[in-house]
């Protein structure tokens, strides 16, 4: 049985628990929440579990591994904290760190001695997996890839702290790290150009919290080339709930094209729309040609259980399997880096007007940071 401990119990965190719960040989033994109305939530989904009053609290309790999905700022120290007084295996959501002052820290931690898996749930969704899965011998070697969101805007959260990018990174890390990811796992390679164009246009204008208005960007456009040739593009819309489906993937190469279309949380589809979509995978050969449709139904109870297409049962479900030795941490610490400093980087060349060069940034992770623990 593996007993986990979780920092967070908000939204996310409330996902996590609703999945580790469908888990067999998994269970929360442990919590910290700092917010009454979240931890009486959490109350009602783990009444066997103790709660703790703070982060040193909870790791003197019998645990086997952590969750922590706390506010995005908090992620760095409360990961230095558990490095120094007991370097459990982690599941940490994204982003890992939110400001490239801060990438210096988080090299101090590749010497981890323990697992740590970087919470990057898009790559779990069946139709996204299906995709990755078939990508190369639809396409015939990638050229292209074009990820788009069109989604609602940004939840109410705990202080709405998702509101600022002082707390939460910014849109590009905080929202679109996820997709950054994506790219770099379906092309198999890193980038080395990042060129966007992002702002606010039309969500939280007229907010106001404690006297300030948010500066979260609620849209943009981001083009990133990659060291072999192949380019990838970012459409972000948080204004688009409207839309049929949330997340729309393509891949195209030479021979053919493959692209995911993935619902949102059922919880927002309207009841009298009757049922939520389902996801497809259409593959579209060049030749001969003729699309074909493949419908990815997602288990009713994994959708109930998250806002993920039942992405974070099966992350969970790998995790677990790495924590046993049955199977490797697939999205690692410096998966996580890259992730976030792709995002930094898109922010940076947003604000600018100019493409950035990857080479130049301080803040990506080198390899040779890596070294001892891929050895």
């Amino acid at each position: 049985m593996i007993r986990y401990g979780i920092i967070g119990c908000g939204m996310m965190g409330q996902e996590h628990i609703r999945n580790i719960a469908l888990l067999p040989g998994a269970m929360v033994a442990a919590y910290v929440e700092p917010d009454a109305a979240m931890a009486a939530r959490a109350a009602n989904l783990l009444p066997d579990a103790r709660r703790c009053a703070s982060v040193s609290d909870l790791l003197d309790q019998p645990i086997d591994a952590l969750l922590i999905a706390s506010p995005n700022d908090l992620h760095l120290p409360q990961i230095e904290v558990i490095a120094t007084r007991r370097p459990l295996p982690l599941l940490v959501e994204k982003p890992l760190f939110t400001a490239p002052d801060q990438a210096a820290r988080l090299a101090a931690l590749a010497d981890y001695p323990a697992p740590v898996w970087v919470a990057m749930e898009y790559r779990y969704m069946p139709p996204i997996a299906r995709l990755i899965a078939e990508a190369d011998a639809v396409t015939g070697g990638i050229r292209m890839l074009t990820i788009r969101e069109h989604r609602f805007p940004f939840l109410d959260k705990v202080g709405n702290w998702n509101r600022f990018n002082t707390r939460s990174g910014g849109t590009m890390v905080e929202k679109c790290c996820h997709f950054f990811d994506l790219m770099r796992l379906i092309l198999r390679d890193d980038p080395v150009r990042v060129m966007a164009s992002a702002g606010q246009a039309v969500n939280h204008l007229d907010e106001r919290i404690n006297g300030r208005p948010p500066d979260i960007w609620d849209n943009g456009y981001v083009i990133v080339d990659f060291a072999r040739g192949a380019r990838a593009m970012l459409e972000l819309c948080m204004f688009a709930e409207g839309a049929r489906y949330q997340e729309q993937v393509s891949v195209i190469g030479a021979d053919g094209m493959i692209e995911a279309h993935v619902p949102g949380p059922s919880r927002f589809w309207p009841a009298d729309l009757g049922p939520p979509p389902v996801a497809q995978v259409i593959a579209s050969p060049r030749h001969p040609k003729g699309p074909q449709l493949i419908e990815i139904p997602v288990d009713p109870a994994l959708l109930a259980a998250g806002d993920h297409n039942g992405a974070t049962y099966w992350q969970h479900r790998r995790f677990v399997q790495a924590l046993q030795g049955q199977a490797p941490v697939e999205v690692t610490l410096q998966d996580g880096w890259w992730a976030a400093a792709m995002g930094m980087a898109a922010q940076l060349s947003a604000r600018t007007g100019q493409a950035v060069d990857i080479a130049g940034l301080d803040f990506v992770p080198r390899t040779s940071q890596f070294a001892a623990s891929v050895a």
